[in-house]
């Protein structure tokens, strides 16, 4: 009895994940054990620990006489995020490609990604506007591969871990920074920088490349947090003093 209720549980929480990361349940939507339990098919025991689970991610806040809610995104959680982030993720990088330039073997699934990447990029570009945005979800594998990639391949495992441990809040925060073609082309350039920066075993150049990425990855979420078109829910509050 216990295996099946986690195992459903598992289940629970992996589909509310994907869809909070895919904001297809919108930053401040709430969320009821009731009506989930009735959409998934699930008693709320497992939606109940799936929902804990993910307010241990950072994706699900408890508002107090309430219920569960989304997470909201603010510009200061953005702020915070990449701040910490810029710590993180450029010396990750710089640690693989020392970490390649003595042993080429760890450097294989970027070269790998390097030729996917080139690929796709070519391909992207011969779309129309409309098709671009149906091609997302490649792009996305590929940016998610260079990320498991670094983080299979850093040397220090702390880091890893908790480069990691982010993913959830920066795979929401992905898909709003990618919410324009243009950006999409920018975001190509900037990962084809770092995999040529990791191939080349250029430590120097791999955090160079990275911390210019985030730079304006967090650019991109700041125009997209406070421009007009974007609408996150009424409950989100966007912190802008952040």
């Amino acid at each position: 009895m216990q295996g099946r209720a986690t195992g459903k549980s598992e289940a629970v929480y992996e589909r509310l994940k994907e869809d909070i990361e895919s904001l297809r349940l919108r930053p401040g939507a709430k969320l009821s054990e009731v009506q989930l339990g009735e959409e998934l098919g699930a008693s709320r025991t497992p939606v109940r620990e799936a929902i804990r689970r993910l307010a241990r991610d950072g994706l699900v806040d408890f508002v107090p006489g309430e219920v569960a809610r989304v997470a909201p995104i603010s510009l200061g959680g953005v702020h915070a995020l990449f701040e910490f982030r810029m710590l993180l993720e450029p010396q990750a990088a710089a640690s693989v490609a020392t970490a390649g330039a003595a042993d080429e073997r760890v450097l294989v699934p970027f070269h790998d990604l390097l030729k996917r990447l080139e690929e796709f990029d070519e391909s992207f570009r011969a779309l129309d506007a409309a098709a671009q945005v149906r091609s997302y979800t490649k792009f996305y594998e590929v940016t998610e591969g260079f990320d498991q990639a670094v983080i299979a391949a850093c040397r220090n495992p702390y880091l890893a871990r908790t480069i990691r441990d982010l993913r959830s809040q920066t795979v929401r925060l992905r898909h709003l920074s990618h919410s324009r073609p243009r950006r999409m082309l920018t975001s190509l350039d900037e990962h084809r920088a770092m995999l040529k920066a990791i191939t080349r075993g250029d430590a120097q150049a791999a955090e160079a490349a990275g911390r210019h990425h985030l730079a304006q990855t967090r650019q991109a979420l700041i125009d997209s947090l406070t421009s007009q078109d974007l609408t996150l829910g009424r409950d989100v509050q966007v912190d802008l003093t952040g």
